[in-house]
């Protein structure tokens, strides 16, 4: 009998939520990249980085759906409590108010910009297996991050100054 158990799924699951914005769009792409596995195991088994190949599929049918839908993609800052921390509780909400603000001004990138910050800082890949996943350049993929970081900074920077004028 066959068996499939993904180590990484936890990862899948936040990567589509971020594109997707909402837990059940997120649920059914997990399920129908399992059932797409499943239905293909001996195939599957072959692959050499079966991880950097369910990021592609899952971000492949993650745009699918948003585009399907034709809405933009819902704010998930009230997702937090899917960040993987043991923190006290008022480290927690600290970090929780400071991450949140943070993703707010991360969901108001452009799209490509937002999922290219999201695999590198937050799920912590390399910048070849980003230009792999998202299917650009390496050079396309380090280049925009760095936009988008400085636009991050740019605007925090604003933020903390708007802060302690008041």
């Amino acid at each position: 009998m066959k068996s499939l158990e993904l180590p990484f799924k936890d990862k899948l699951y936040r990567f589509a939520l971020n594109i997707v914005g909402n837990t059940f769009d997120a649920e059914d792409i997990m399920q129908e990249l399992m059932i797409k596995i499943w239905n293909r195991m001996d195939q599957f088994n072959e692959i050499d980085n079966k991880e950097a190949w369910c990021m592609t599929v899952t971000r492949n049918m993650a745009i699918d759906k948003t585009r399907n839908k034709k809405m933009p993609s819902q704010d998930i800052s009230e997702f937090l409590h899917l960040k993987d921390s043991d923190d006290t509780p008022d480290k927690k909400m600290e970090n929780d108010e400071r991450f949140g603000n943070i993703m707010a001004l991360v969901n108001q990138l452009p799209e490509k910009q937002r999922i290219i910050i999201h695999l590198r800082d937050v799920e912590g890949y390399s910048y070849q297996e980003i230009a792999d996943m998202t299917e650009n350049t390496l050079d396309f993929v380090k280049v925009s991050l760095h936009r988008a970081r400085k636009t991050l900074k740019e605007e925090l920077l604003k933020r903390n100054i708007k802060k302690y004028e008041a």
